[in-house]
């Protein structure tokens, strides 16, 4: 019997992230009431979605790998691991069937915590969970213990919750909603903003005349216009890699090209999973909103909310060029950025942070660009294993080359590695950090959550302050 079992699972696995996920999305989109034909059409998107990742990443690597190697070899410059973005995370952790389990088990304590009256958020951005189930595979890689893992995936949900509670006021300025409006995001990437916030304070105490030389993002946006575009920055990078690695005329025209579809596309096919995960998420929500009707209930959706915000797309640009030079000369690097160059997994939270200043924006974002080289650094050859064992390594690297992703929760992927290695062997010193780290995240977050509520109080009591001259 157990024989059998083992032989249908493996069956299963074998059939592929994109086919498995195709089924599982489906059969889950039904339970939870989902229509029929829109619960087939989301386990189709998903499996579409991921195919065509799959094709980028392959499209990218095949250009960009010979000059990549070329740059590696003729400078002695060890930037040998190459960043192909968020995209082969998401392929990796939506092709595995520990995604779904941490889906569950996220989904049951966001329940709990409502119940329990302990945040007022409820996530229905279930697509992105994979920013927490690499986080999940990456210390289970290295401890080979599923509690500990659990316990890891499901402390970090936590935070994410909690997050989204305290930004909401925060979102509510600068999106412009009124108190009734229920919008929040959950999203991973705003776990950043605690440490953002700690640079924020010491620009307040050291230099607050910087302020007086801020300017309109939305202006410089539309000054750069084309130029500051996927299309424009993808082909300005396949222009710098062809010019490092040495590459003819004819070879950097194709990088630049291959460079601006590649960015586009990755935009484009990206857009594809938000609507796979729908019909599942939309039932979650109709479930939970019977079960919590009169209670007050935060609706938390992808990050892109806060992307109307011309400051989010103004710091992009600039950021894009500095993290590449950062990149050449940041001991302890060995990452190329490529896929990841547009650091929109950092710009949303330092927009909640600054409250849209684009000149701390960028000057913390400089600051904490080096964390998620490391980061990426230090997860590459998790990634590379991972991709090799489920058969999706992209095609264009030599064998044995490492790639990686410059993509959110850099810190937390670092505690993860630490705790993982350190419980493997118990390694006193290497659980010790992981040990100070996690306490030290807590502080830290608490602190900000604080700084948060002190913000909207001032805030609500300046509002409340004019009415009253008003009237």
């Amino acid at each position: 019997m157990i024989d059998t079992l083992d032989m249908l699972f493996n069956s299963f696995i074998g059939l592929g992230g994109a086919a498995m996920m195709f089924i599982v999305l489906t059969i889950l989109a039904i339970a939870f009431k989902a229509p029929i034909p829109k619960a087939i059409e989301g386990g189709l998107r998903m499996a579409v979605a991921l195919t065509g990742m799959s094709a980028i990443i392959s499209l990218l690597t095949e250009a960009f790998g010979p000059a990549l190697n070329n740059f590696v070899s003729s400078t002695g410059i060890a930037l040998s691991i190459t960043d192909l973005g968020w995209a082969p995370l998401a392929v990796i952790t939506w092709g595995s069937i520990y995604t779904l389990y941490f889906a569950f088990i996220c989904i049951v304590l966001n329940i709990l915590m409502l119940i329990m009256k302990a945040t007022e958020t409820l996530n229905v951005d279930l697509f992105n969970i994979w920013n927490i189930s690499i986080i999940g595979l990456l210390i289970n890689y290295y401890s080979k213990n599923i509690v500990l893992t659990s316990f890891f995936v499901l402390f970090i949900y936590v935070m994410m919750l909690l997050n989204a509670d305290a930004m909401k006021p925060a979102i509510n300025k600068l999106l412009d909603y009124d108190d009734v409006n229920i919008t929040t995001t959950a999203h991973p990437s705003f776990l950043i903003a605690p440490f953002a916030m700690i640079i924020n304070r010491l620009i307040d105490i050291f230099l607050p005349f910087i302020d007086k030389y801020d300017f309109d993002a939305e202006t410089l946006n539309k000054k750069i216009g084309f130029w500051g575009s996927k299309f424009a920055i993808g082909s300005y990078l396949g222009v710098f890699i062809g010019i490092l690695g040495k590459q003819s005329v004819a070879e950097i025209f194709s990088l630049a090209f291959t460079g601006g579809v590649a960015l586009e596309l990755f935009g484009l096919v990206g857009g594809w999973f938000g609507p796979a995960i729908e019909p599942l998420s939309n039932g979650v929500q109709k479930m939970m909103g019977k079960r919590l009707r009169g209670r007050k209930l935060l609706i938390a959706i992808d990050w892109p909310i806060v992307a109307s915000r011309a400051e989010v797309w103004a710091v992009v640009n600039i950021l894009a060029p500095i993290l590449l030079i950062v990149a050449m000369v940041l001991p302890g690097n060995k990452v190329m950025p490529l896929g990841g160059i547009l650091m929109t997994v950092l710009t949303p939270a330092l927009l909640i942070v600054t409250g849209g200043r684009v000149i701390r924006m960028t000057l913390i974002g400089t600051i904490l660009i080096p964390i998620y080289l490391w980061s990426a650094t230090m997860v590459a050859s998790f990634i590379t294993s991972a991709s090799i064992a489920m058969n999706n390594f992209p095609a264009g690297l030599d064998k044995g080359q490492l790639f990686t992703s410059i993509d959110s929760n850099p810190i937390e992927k670092m505690i993860a590695v630490f705790l993982g290695q350190g419980f493997k062997t118990f390694d006193l010193s290497k659980l010790g950090i992981a040990i100070i780290g996690i306490a030290a995240y807590i502080v830290v977050f608490i602190w900000y959550r604080n700084q948060l509520k002190k913000e909207h109080s001032s805030a609500s009591v300046d509002v409340e302050s004019k009415r009253l001259l008003k009237n």
